[in-house]
């Protein structure tokens, strides 16, 4: 009778059939597969996130000049960048941040609304209507072709010119190398206090990881953070922010004044660089963290740029410019990340973010900016992979490598990277060998190379 009993009992819903809820999340996550585990994840995401933490201030100063108003923008930077990171974490199940994108909201500001005087909210309706082609895009296939037509030779170039480029994104915050009118860039001032403190981030950072500390970079950025408290470097500036503010963006969007206007080019832009910028991200990342099938291609990549079309949509919903997949996401790669987990604990952040602003914005340039340096010089570790001693492939591949970090644009190292290899092929006889919508993007390419000649 009591055995009757006891088998008539449903046992917890935490353990039902006989399936816990943790491991029913670490098959979902595939942790045994990619060899993950929680401490790894959780830290990853908060590597990320430390790295990621400068945008949630930088977005809001950079669109401020438009007008709009600054505590609005700076919660719609932490909602769209904490939905877009859950989508990819929880949906793609990918370690791939996302927030609104540097370079596209210096277009957003200076180009679209100062330069060519079209006001804020017709802007905000063409980054929706950009959010949306990605969508319709991604749903009949397009993106997918282009990401598979990249040829599998440059991938390790996308991967090693986007460590240049974080490498140099570091060198440059920290103030090690300067602009410098003759020589383009040279040596800063190793006796400024800020610097100096990124030196000595940098020297840390590079210690704990040839001691093999799996949180090197977070314990990095930490006490380089509470040195720079102490000795004065960071500023503690409490100032909150919440949920409220974004009334005076959300759904401020003028998506008629857009299409009355004609901004086709505008979209256009947008799209292109969205594109292309987020395609070398990915391909960049993904080959840092070992997530391309035997095939040479992405499981589950319509759930990735889905979630990415998801994020600008929202985003330009409550008030910000595009979003994009973030290049720091390699720094919680790095850190051991292989799983979507990462993404949701850099997400869950972003949403914490709205409420602890200022913890956030304690974390200096000095902090960040050497992790970011050691990211590259991980990722430059795919340059072993292309084969020099072929030209058809050396050329291209170096062209992608050197131009994304030159011209601090993926976009523009991937326009002449495909360029230059089609055109070598087709040179060399052997046009067969290049994909039909290698062709179709390298007219466009070239075109693009003509129309910014003339502008």
């Amino acid at each position: 009778m009591g055995g009757r009993f006891m088998a008539n009992v449903r046992p917890s819903d935490e353990s039902y059939n006989g399936k816990p809820m943790r491991d029913t999340l670490e098959r979902y996550f595939e942790f045994a597969r990619l060899e993950a585990n929680w401490k790894t994840e959780i830290l990853a995401g908060l590597t990320t996130f430390m790295t990621m933490a400068y945008i949630i201030f930088v977005n809001p100063s950079i669109l401020h000049l438009t007008g709009m108003p600054l505590a609005a923008v700076t919660a719609a930077t932490c909602v769209s960048a904490a939905v877009g990171s859950l989508l990819m974490g929880g949906f793609a199940r990918y370690p791939i941040a996302l927030a609104p994108g540097m370079g596209l909201n210096a277009y957003f500001t200076y180009t679209v609304v100062l330069g060519m005087h079209v006001p804020w909210q017709a802007a905000l309706g063409a980054v929706f209507l950009s959010g949306v082609a990605f969508f319709a895009l991604t749903l009949i296939g397009v993106r997918q072709l282009i990401l598979s037509a990249i040829p599998w030779e440059l991938y390790s170039a996308v991967a090693a010119g986007v460590g240049l480029f974080i490498a140099f994104i570091g060198f440059r915050n920290s103030g090690i190398i300067v602009t410098d009118p003759a020589t383009t860039v040279t040596l800063g001032n190793l006796t400024d206090k800020s610097t100096a403190l990124a030196v000595f981030g940098l020297l840390l950072m590079g210690v704990l990881m040839a001691w093999r500390v799996r949180a090197a970079m977070l314990i990095g950025i930490l006490a380089t953070t509470a040195i720079g408290l102490a000795t004065g470097v960071a500023k503690w500036a409490p100032q909150a922010y919440h949920l409220s503010d974004l009334a005076a963006t959300a759904g401020k969007l003028d998506v008629n004044a857009t299409l009355r206007f004609g901004f086709l080019e505008i979209v256009f832009v947008f799209l292109f660089i969205d594109l292309f910028d987020n395609i070398g991200t990915l391909v960049a990342v993904g080959k840092k963290a070992g997530l391309f099938d035997r095939t040479h291609q992405i499981p589950r990549v319509n759930r990735i740029l889905l979630s990415d079309a998801t994020a600008t949509v929202v985003g330009s919903l409550t008030g910000t410019s595009t979003v994009v997949s973030y290049i720091e996401s390699a720094a919680g790669v790095a850190a051991g990340g292989r799983t979507g987990v990462t993404a949701i604990v850099t997400g869950l952040l972003f949403g914490a973010a709205l409420f602890l602003a200022p913890a956030a914005g304690a974390i200096p340039a000095a902090a960040t900016a050497p992790a970011l340096i050691l990211v590259g010089s991980l990722m430059a570790s795919a340059m072993a992979e292309i084969d020099w001693k072929d030209a058809e492939v050396a050329v291209p591949a170096f062209l992608t490598m050197m131009t994304i970090p030159l011209t601090f644009s993926i976009a523009n190292g991937l326009a002449f990277g495909f360029t230059a290899f089609t055109l070598m092929k087709v040179m060399r006889g052997k046009f067969r060998q290049v994909n039909w919508l290698m062709y179709l993007l390298t007219a466009l390419f070239l075109v693009r190379f003509i129309y910014m000649a003339k502008r």
